[in-house]
């Protein structure tokens, strides 16, 4: 079972196992047709296409009408319907990829995991690993066998913006936030509007848990760079635009051997978008 990262190598061995999904999740938050329109061209042979607006995120206001985020989390029982719609079932080694260092891919790794369900794991380095070691792409999309997966007790916690506030004046857990420093420190407004970070925040950037080829960064060095960062893990937040990069921390963190951190689902995109929320700016504190 793979519950972390899997090697272009070791996936390749498992490429016909009828036991494994493979699932591609590339996207493109400026461009939300490039996802489908890439694994059209060409994807992993025998995987199905997740989309992160429609089947990786739920609605963006809740029943009340409240802004939950750019991409707030599915209801359990609308992942539940994708991912029996892929064909996976309890035992299912599901393997989530994207062409961006798992910068997608680990928002379903994170799915999975808060679904109850073990066997997941990114393919590390993504496609281009995958086409390094010549293992070919393919145009055919093969249909599956329904599957049965049900829902079970998550592995991971999340925690909600009133959480998140609250935690500004007991100040006793981490906040990280995976964004680049430019728009940490609110310096980038044509991504976001409402600059800044929430107060006491640290800085990650999720692209500094990988190495030049787009792999991640070995277990041990990862556990050394967020040692820097915070003390206790099961005491951390990740948070970051929207909850999905947060995820490629997370899973930076579990590959380290650091468990127990919790996902802010809304991140800055719901954080900002209430005047009333405290805003931190000016200063990377990472």
């Amino acid at each position: 079972m793979y519950t972390t990262l899997i090697s272009a190598a070791d996936l390749a061995a498992h490429i016909a196992d009828p036991d494994w999904v493979l699932v591609d999740c590339r996207h493109d938050l400026a461009d939300l047709a490039y996802g489908r329109a890439a694994y059209a061209a060409g994807h992993l042979p025998g995987a199905v296409f997740a989309d992160m607006e429609t089947e990786l995120s739920g609605p963006k206001r809740g029943e009340d009408g409240v802004f939950k985020g750019r991409h707030p989390l599915p209801s359990k029982a609308a992942l539940v319907e994708a991912l029996r719609s892929w064909g996976v079932n309890a035992g299912t080694q599901v393997v989530a990829y994207d062409a961006h260092g798992g910068m997608y891919a680990a928002r379903l790794w994170w799915l999975l995991r808060w679904l109850g369900h073990e066997a997941a794991a990114v393919l590390d380095g993504g496609l281009p690993a995958w086409e390094a070691i010549g293992q070919p792409v393919v145009t055919e999309v093969v249909a599956r066998p329904r599957g049965a997966i049900e829902a079970g007790a998550p592995f991971v916690p999340t925690v909600t913006v009133t959480e998140v506030l609250e935690n500004i004046e007991s100040a006793k857990r981490t906040v990280v936030d995976a964004r680049a420093a430019d728009r940490f420190r609110g310096e980038n407004e044509t991504i976001d509007p409402v600059g800044g970070h929430i107060p006491g925040a640290r800085n990650r950037f999720f692209k500094d848990n990988l190495q030049g080829d787009g792999r991640f960064k070995a277990a041990g060095q990862l556990r050394e760079e967020f040692g820097a960062v915070i003390e206790d893990p099961s005491q951390a937040i990740m948070q970051c635009g929207s909850g999905v990069t947060a995820c490629h921390n997370l899973l930076a963190l579990e590959v380290a051997g650091l468990t127990g951190a919790a996902l802010y689902p809304g991140s800055w995109s719901e954080w900002s978008s209430d005047p009333s929320r405290p805003v931190a700016a000016g200063r990377d504190q990472s």
